[in-house]
């Protein structure tokens, strides 16, 4: 009888991004705003990248992960932007099914990857401020490639595993997804076959790569404030705890974003909240990042300085020539 049903069912082929609904006029503003948004986020950690890269002062193993991070959050961006901007531009909301698959497994990777990076990070603090006669010898660079990659590679099989479940399904019926991304949350409420085996594997698999690295970033931090609260010297506490302010701003913009959206999705019944949160993993965050890990640290804007000063010699010097 199900077989018969599901044959008598239109299969879709392409899906309809309802993204922010019909804002008429203000399509273009909307264009414009997303793609400075864009080009702030590539252009600020492009900047990042290249600093650490090019600056000895900045490679440590602290500025090494912001770097990495930077460089996911270029992926991030350009995961959903690009797409979001093309539908914005032209109108066609319209993406075919095995494209929605692939940015969701593309997206899923990279939140994944970047809430491990997060969890790495936060132990490098924990290894400055309470082991730090022995942080030289912990965190080195083998270390610091091994923790990345381990990132990498973890979440490439998670959703590996996520995305067995995705890839084979069918979709049938109504094909618009209201949202501005593929996200798989709305895509399994469109699907043909069993939901509930669906969300219970995207639950389990959302707290595997959500839950445990938050859980691994609070006990980190759960050291490191009773190690700051230690320290005799209120200078001292206030030195120790600007080292890990930057880190500990971000994490609190993603996590409360992601818990809300996918751990407990039942707080957020109204698609414009859905919206709304991710927004702040998906954009804003990947924008501020640059910002508050330059504007915050004295060795990055020492660096962005004299990089800006060997840029106007050069300039000088090709004008007297």
């Amino acid at each position: 009888m199900e077989k018969a049903e599901r044959r008598n069912q239109t299969l879709i082929m392409e899906f309809i991004l309802l993204g922010f609904g019909d804002v008429g006029d203000l399509q273009p503003l909307l264009f414009l705003v997303f793609l400075v948004i864009y080009i702030v986020t590539v252009a600020g950690n492009i900047l990042i990248v290249v600093l650490v890269v090019t600056d000895p002062q900045l490679r440590t193993p602290m500025y090494f992960f912001v770097g990495n991070l930077s460089c996911l959050e270029t992926c991030y961006s350009s995961t959903i932007l690009p797409r979001l901007l093309a539908s914005l531009l032209t109108g066609d909301r319209t993406v075919s099914v095995k494209r929605c698959l692939v940015q969701t497994y593309f997206f899923s990777i990279i939140a994944m990857a970047e809430n491990l990076l997060l969890a790495a990070m936060s132990y490098d603090r924990y290894l400055a401020i309470c082991h730090p006669l022995r942080y030289a010898a912990l965190m080195n660079g083998r270390v610091c490639c091994q923790l990345v990659a381990g990132s990498w590679l973890y979440s490439f099989l998670v959703v590996g595993v996520l995305n067995s479940f995705l890839f084979p399904l069918t979709f049938c019926n109504a094909k618009e997804i209201d949202h501005y991304f593929c996200d798989f949350s709305p895509m399994i409420r469109l699907s043909c076959d069993a939901a509930w085996t669906l969300q219970l594997a995207t639950l389990t698999i959302s707290a595997i790569g959500t839950v445990v690295p938050l859980l691994l970033t609070l006990a980190s931090y759960v050291c490191i404030i009773t190690t700051i609260l230690r320290i005799p010297s209120s200078t001292g506490r206030q030195k120790a705890f600007s080292t890990c302010s930057s880190h500990l701003m971000v994490v609190t913009i993603i996590y409360i974003s992601l818990i809300i959206v996918y751990v407990f999705p039942s707080l957020t019944t109204s698609t414009v909240l859905h919206k709304v949160f991710s927004l702040f993993y998906t954009v804003l965050n990947p924008m501020i990042n640059p910002i508050i890990y330059s504007l915050r640290n004295k060795e990055v804007k020492e660096s962005l300085r004299k990089a800006i000063g060997k840029v106007v010699t050069f300039r000088n010097k090709h004008r007297i020539w």
